[in-house]
């Protein structure tokens, strides 16, 4: 198994379809804006649970918003 995996996501484009901020999707999760900003950028890797909130929250399926990509 490949170890050199990172979690990609799509967040930021499905925060503009649906015209809402960081601060909003943070607020809507529960969680900072600066975790929303760590995420898109991917410094930051969610928990399922977390990654889970942020699809509910964004409407979307998680394989939508999130992919595995190797490094």
């Amino acid at each position: 198994m490949n170890t050199n995996i990172k979690l990609n996501n799509r967040l930021k484009v499905a925060r503009a379809e649906l015209n809402i901020s960081q601060g909003q999707l943070a607020s809507m999760a529960g969680v900072s804006r600066q975790t929303i900003s760590s995420i898109e950028t991917g410094q930051y890797c969610p928990s399922a649970k977390l990654a889970l909130i942020l699809s509910k929250c964004l409407q979307k399926n998680f394989e939508d918003l999130f992919y595995l990509e190797e490094e």
